[in-house]
């Protein structure tokens, strides 16, 4: 059969006589004008003709020209060329196939058939980043100072301090450290390259020089003559020369559920639409064929996906945006202010040494060298606490970004849907009735099995039917049972096993004698079966297939148990149930039977089907059945938690528009009285073209319709239209479509489990991988100038998908998106009122050195304290902020808006410096004062006396009280002052860690449930304790042992600070929109 077919297309004839294809039924039948968004409201949109493609808008982008080309839609012509035209082209013989010299040439000049790996930025560039990143490069910046000035101080003094010396080695180790830790903390996997290599089998059978042979995948070539059996995985594109009941799975390209019927017919201008092509990594689910190889490695389909994918920039996350924003702007206030600082010691007479120690010690009270693991700690709780409800998370920062999200365009199948065909409906006796698709089999649909109609249908379903379950899962759930065979059939079978039961020891009663499998040119499948206990037969008949098919064959119907004629009446009856049942997006079968006489078929009639000898005419039509990949039952109920918290639900499919706008219906991405402009065309029974597009609030938009739009006029659609769905789309429109949406300001999470989907998850702000198939759901984030997510499902979803996501949802549940959704926004909270507590302390530490230059008085604080500080007490209080419930129904409010609800803005270190920071330094310096007046020295008597204080040369030093002073008492007493200094900071900040608890609830009313925090409060005072009591330590860390006593001064100004905050919070619930919460909420 190969060889003849191969015959006749050498001698000329064309590639099945492609024809101009039909349209398929589009939802979307007009285009849009490049509007501005004033006069998109100003006038109706209006039909025009084709444009530039979306795609020029990549014209301007500064991308290499490479990825340009890829985002390209896929242009492929071999589908369509007579076959002659596509022989001389692979330079190929449609029989023998290439010569073994040919196949060493084209390897030579193609390549070998193999994905080329993209190279990624080294290991050590990634660290070096982390090393030099941040605010690390100030603390480098203080390092260098530090040993100058001990260098400088070592050379020109006879006695020089080691001081500096131990704070740049304490410095380097913090630096070293805190890198090491980001860099473990936030390193993940990227080999996307390795994941499609994954997909590629390792030997393909080929026809060279006449002879059969097994080679190496990496060895084919463009011509050689492929044979691909059931289970295999493709190799390469091919062309479909000859099949016998072919299908593939294209479920990773496409998104289409079930399986898909190749031929050697061109029946589709577009390649990825048309029947005569397979492509690379699609799996081969039944049948045998044979093709030419057309294309390999990066050319293939396959391989276009993988270099866009490996191409994408995914950019930083909205917090590591933000948090780099943060560091420019206290870097720049820590730079400023050590300047003039700088600049003020020189003008008032220090030495440019002393100026320049002044300014390593402002520089360091005012990096926060606690961020760093404090965010990356909290963020790592609170990726475990998600891990807990199914979302695994590979990037650290995609957690606060997913709560962020305003738009979710999530694919359908696997993510929206249980990815299982399923029958949802059936129609017998004039009536169409419900079948129960939960997962669970618990909805409250109820269904008669006893009626007669259902009795003679599930006879023909239960026998014409190839499908059937494997062994040794009797005692598994029905829809948990693994089962053999073409999808729709497996549903049937799953049906009927759950109606009705006692499938197989149904079948052994009526034993087979007969069959004729499904082909796409019948589109039916009949067997025979053996019949006993009927005298007048012997044997039924059975047939099911496409519903107007079998309708055709029949000239009967049975109907409440009676078989009356099928006229044109119940032919427009089966019609109008089909035409229903399709619009549901769902997949109509029908089914037939007869029985056969027994005078012309006895017992052991020998039934031939090649030369049919039995009537495949006049039979009885039973019924119909329809199928559908149904929505999760968990899904209707996320989507309305996304509205109500302000999220826009967008489904992005590569299945049929109906089939979307149906599933988009049932989940409620499409409001129930929201319509298309079809749908309301066809209510006012008027043509689309004459009505407003802005009458609809919904549509469904067309792969083919999204090629002809431009940049404009996509972003108006995305910009008006509340409700969309996008069908038949390509890779490249999945992420066209992502970008547009970043365009409008949107930050926007993407699922997804297919192969297909990996660009655009790269891509995203989030990725989220849906987890159906062969592993874990995935999320990914990613951000650019505009923000959008990815997210993929883990048990379906690729492997491909999952690299390029970094979240992975384990149970590919969407209702686990909206569980995402809530612990973003909730660590965002968190780690805002974390970084307002942590920013606190920094005003009292700088405060110390600005005093001790301006007064001229002792130094109150050393900078190796305030490295105790925090990275010692204030650490542990600012993690155990992950733990913070959420003051009220975080998801009944929007997204936040990015652009001015900063994660550190100004009105929060207003709050942190200018309000909590200047109380607690008020309160230090009083603490500071009452020890010094307690031995001896006034605080009058403290200005203008550092120079004597400091200096080596002067021993007795007077007092208030006329005592003298050696400089090492002094110095003891002033270690002492940082002791008592560090002591009342921490005093203080018990109750800037209260007050922090909430951002506008009272703290009583929030409570006291975190029971970590609790802890916190005495944790940080022990952790004080111990660098101040510890006899060694406290002498390497300047410190010196205090009075109990010395911890009190600052009490009154931790209760001014709670109070302050409890009426700055009572004043904004008073009123909300009041001049202290525009101002003064952060």
């Amino acid at each position: 059969m190969i060889r003849r077919r191969q015959s006749m297309a050498a001698e000329g004839q064309v590639n099945a006589a492609f024809e101009p294809d039909v349209p398929e039924t589009r939802q979307t039948t007009v285009t849009f004008t490049g509007l501005s968004a004033k006069a998109l409201s100003a006038k109706p949109f209006t039909p025009l003709k084709k444009k530039s493609s979306l795609l020029s808008l990549w014209s301007n982008d500064s991308r290499d020209e490479k990825l340009k080309s890829l985002k390209q839609e896929l242009e492929m012509d071999e589908h369509k060329l007579p076959l002659p035209t596509l022989f001389a082209r692979l330079n190929t013989d449609p029989i023998m196939g290439v010569t073994h010299q040919q196949a060493r040439d084209k390897l030579l000049k193609d390549g070998p058939n193999s994905l080329k790996p993209i190279e990624g930025e080294p290991e050590w560039k990634k660290f070096l980043g982390k090393l030099l990143g941040g605010f690390h490069i100030l603390l480098w910046f203080g390092a260098i100072l530090c040993l100058v000035a001990f260098f400088m101080e070592y050379t020109t003094s006879t006695e020089p301090s080691h001081d500096n010396m131990w704070l740049a080695i304490i410095l380097v180790i913090l630096v070293t450290g805190t890198s090491v830790f980001a860099y473990y903390q936030e390193r993940k996997s990227t080999n996307i390259m390795d994941s499609f290599k994954g997909m590629i089998p390792q030997f393909a059978e080929v026809t060279r020089e006449g002879q059969k042979m097994t080679v190496k995948v990496e060895d084919l070539v463009m011509g050689d003559l492929l044979d691909v059996k059931f289970g295999d995985r493709l190799p390469a594109d091919m062309l479909i020369l000859s099949c016998s009941s072919f299908k593939v799975d294209n479920s990773s390209l496409t998104g289409e559920s079930e399986p898909q019927t190749r031929s050697p017919e061109c029946t589709h201008n577009n390649p990825l639409e048309t029947k005569n092509l397979a492509f690379f990594s699609s799996s081969a689910v039944e049948g045998v064929a044979r093709g030419v190889v057309v294309r390999i490695g990066d050319k293939t389909v396959m391989g276009r996906i993988a270099s866009l994918t490996s191409g994408v920039d995914s950019g930083p996350t909205p917090m590591a945006r933000e948090i780099q924003e943060f560091i420019h702007l206290v870097s720049f206030i820590a730079i400023f202010t050590g300047v003039v600082i700088f600049s003020v010691a020189m003008v008032l007479g220090y030495s440019w040494i002393n100026s320049l120690i002044f300014l390593i010690g402002i520089v360091m009270s005012y990096v926060p060298q606690g961020l760093v693991p404090t965010v990356a700690i909290l963020l790592t709780l609170t990726a475990k606490r998600m891990a807990k409800r199914n979302c695994l998370v590979k990037n650290l920062e995609a957690v606060e970004t997913l709560g962020s999200t305003s738009t979710i365009c999530s694919d359908k199948t696997g993510t929206l849907t249980q990815n299982r065909m399923t029958v949802a409906h059936t129609w017998f006796d004039d009536t169409i009735r419900q079948m129960d698709t939960s997962e669970s089999q618990t909805s409250d649909v109820l269904f008669d099995n006893s009626l007669p109609g259902w009795k003679i249908l599930s006879r023909v379903a239960k026998l014409c039917s190839r499908a059937e379950f494997v062994a040794g899962q009797e005692d598994q759930p029905i829809l948990k049972r693994d089962a053999k065979g073409d999808a729709s059939e497996i549903a049937i079978l799953k049906c009927v096993e759950l109606v009705d039961g006692h499938v197989v020891e149904y079948r052994h009663e009526f034993p087979t004698v007969c069959e004729i499998p499904f082909n796409s040119t019948n589109k039916y499948q009949v067997s025979i079966h053996r019949i006993a206990d009927n005298e007048s037969s012997n044997y039924l008949l059975v047939m099911k297939g496409a519903a107007e098919k079998i309708s055709a064959l029949c000239s009967t119907i049975l109907v409440d148990g009676d078989e009356i004629p099928l006229d044109d009446d119940w032919r427009k009856r089966i019609d109008a149930a089909y035409l229903k049942l399709g619009s549901l997006g769902e997949r109509v079968i029908g089914f037939c039977d007869f029985l056969l006489p027994a005078s012309d078929y006895p017992e052991g009639f020998q039934f031939n089907t090649e030369n049919i000898n039995f009537p495949l005419k006049n039979l009885r039509f039973v019924g119909l059945m329809s199928m559908i990949d149904p929505p999760r039952a968990a899904v209707p109920d996320a989507v309305r938690l996304c509205r109500s918290a302000g999220i826009r639900v967008v489904m992005v499919t590569g299945d049929h528009p109906i089939t979307a706008k149906a599933i988009a219906r049932s989940v409620g991405i499409i409001s129930p009285g929201n319509e298309t402009i079809e749908e309301i065309a066809e209510r006012l029974k008027v043509p689309a073209r004459d009505l407003d597009p802005k009458m609809a609030k919904a549509i469904v938009i067309h792969g083919a319709d999204l090629n002809e739009f431009d940049q404009d006029q996509l972003d108006n659609v995305l910009r008006y239209y509340p409700e969309i769905v996008f069908a038949r789309t390509s890779p490249q429109q999945k992420l066209i479509i992502v970008e547009g949406f970043q365009r409008l300001g949107s930050i926007v999470a993407v699922t997804g489990d297919g192969v297909n989907d990996s660009p655009a998850l790269k891509r995203a702000d989030i990725g989220t991988l849906d987890s159906f198939c062969k592993g874990k759901c995935v999320i990914g984030i990613n951000t650019d100038s505009h923000l959008y997510t990815g997210i993929a499902m883990g048990i379906t979803g690729s492997d491909v998908s999952k690299q390029a996501a970094d979240m992975i949802l384990l149970d590919d549940n969407f209702a686990s998106i909206v569980t995402g959704v809530e612990q973003g926004r909730l660590v965002f909270d968190n780690l805002k009122k974390s970084i307002a507590y942590t920013m606190i302390t920094k005003i009292p530490e700088a405060a110390a050195f600005v005093v001790f230059i301006l007064a001229d008085i002792p130094l109150m604080l050393g900078a190796i304290p305030i490295l105790c500080i925090d990275l010692g007490s204030d650490l542990f209080p600012a993690i155990t902020f992950a733990y913070e419930r959420p003051e009220n129904d975080i998801m009944e409010c929007p997204p936040r808006n990015i652009y001015k609800d900063k994660l550190v803005g100004s009105k929060l270190l207003e709050i942190a410096f200018w309000q909590t920071g200047i109380i607690e330094s008020f309160g230090c310096f009083f603490a500071m004062f009452v020890i010094l007046g307690e031995n001896g020295f006034l605080p009058y008597d403290l200005l203008g006396i550092r120079a004597q204080w400091d200096s080596k040369a002067i021993n007795d030093l007077r007092d208030s009280y006329g005592q003298e002073w050696t400089y090492d008492a002094r110095k003891e007493l002033e270690k002492t002052c940082y002791a008592a200094y560090f002591a009342n900071i921490v005093v203080q900040q018990w109750s800037s860690v209260l007050t922090r608890k909430t951002r506008r609830a009272s703290t009583f009313q929030h409570g006291f449930a975190n029971k970590l925090m609790n802890f916190a409060l005495l944790f940080e005072t022990c952790i004080a304790s111990f660098f101040i009591y510890t006899p060694g330590l406290n002498t390497i860390i300047q410190l010196r042992p205090i009075r109990i006593t010395w911890w009190l001064p600052s009490i009154p100004f931790s209760i001014v600070i709670f109070l302050h905050e409890e009426v700055r919070k009572w004043w904004i619930r008073r009123f909300p929109d009041g001049w202290c919460s525009r101002e003064v909420y952060y």
